[in-house]
Order: C-alpha cells, then structure tokens, then sequence
C-alpha cells in the first residue's frame, strides 16, 4: 500500500490475522503490566500509533542481532513514552529494536512490526513439547500383553514425581498426541 507521501506501506492484514488485532496505545498503557509478562511468556503483541505506526512488544527471544549496544528503556519510562517508542521502532529508516528493562536487565522488546511480516509463524508445540518445555519429565512404556496387540503409554510427571498427564495408543506416536490432564 503507498501511503499519499509516495512511501510504500506494507500490508499487515496477514500479521493482524496471526497475532491478532493490535492494541491502541492508550489501551497498550492501560494494560502494559500485563502485556510485558506476556511478551516475557513468549507472546507477541501488536501495537499501533495512528493506524498505520506498528511496533511489537516481543520476547526477547524474537529480536534478531546482537542485544548489546541496544537502546534500553526502563518499564516505567517506555509506558509514559509508549507513543514516542512505537514511532521511533515504526520508522521506515531504522530497524532498531528498543529494548525494555527492569532493574537495567532487558526483559522484553519493541520492534518494527514489518520485521514480522515475512517471518513463519511460530509453529505451536504439541502438548508433549508443552509439558517438557515446562519441566515435566514423560515416561514412555508399551505393555506386549494387551489383549489387542501393543500398548503404548506416555505418563507426564512434575518435578515432584505427581501425575500431570498421561495418554495411551496403538504407536507411540499416538500415546504422546493422547496425553491428557489429569484431574486432581
């Protein structure tokens, strides 16, 4: 899309569709607490200025480069600057990344949201890449003496050993895709 200044815009309905609608930001303001623990979390959020100034606060996981040498912004600072700091990453000339801070360590991230534009999704995890992401350990196990062939099961434990999931199938395959929440 060319804007009326003859500059070339690039079309976020694909970026909008993945990630979501983005946060205006005075909304982004009042809900910057919560967004910076998602953006820790590993959640994007699109943040916009005007309609067509896009930035995304990002994990830090999600900032290309080298972080030293970056700019970093306290938290506090950059909710009160949140409209200058997503003008600044916005802009056409400079790719560079803001980086967020608590206690001068970076914690999360603004960048351009047209740095996104071209990136794969980030494939989802399946709840067994899930479970161990989080600590659990899973123990896989295949009884031959089924009545109805192999039996493969998958048990999900927490670091104190207790029982978080467990799943079961004809292939291991399957008992890991089954692994399911136990009930307390």
């Amino acid at each position: 899309m060319i804007n009326e200044s003859g500059v070339q815009r690039p079309s976020y309905a694909e970026l909008q569709a993945r990630l979501g609608t983005p946060l205006g930001v005075e909304e982004a303001r009042a809900r910057w607490s919560a967004l910076v623990k998602a953006a820790r979390d590993g959640e994007t959020v699109l943040i916009t200025r005007e309609r067509w100034e896009w930035a995304a606060l990002v994990p830090l996981s999600k900032v290309p480069g080298i972080l030293s040498g970056l700019q970093l912004v306290p938290l506090s600072t950059a909710r009160g600057k949140l409209g200058d700091l997503v003008r600044q990453v916005a802009q056409p000339y400079d790719e560079s990344p803001v980086l967020l801070g608590r206690h001068r360590t970076p914690v999360a991230a603004l960048i351009a949201a047209r740095s996104l534009v071209d990136r794969p999704a980030t494939p989802s995890r399946t709840g067994a890449e899930a479970m161990l992401v989080d600590g659990h350990a899973i123990t896989l196990t295949c009884d031959l003496d089924a009545p109805a062939g192999p039996v493969f099961s998958a048990v999900a434990v927490d670091r104190n050993g207790g029982v978080v999931a467990a799943g079961s199938g004809a292939d291991l395959r399957e008992a890991l895709r089954t692994l399911t929440p136990t009930r307390d």
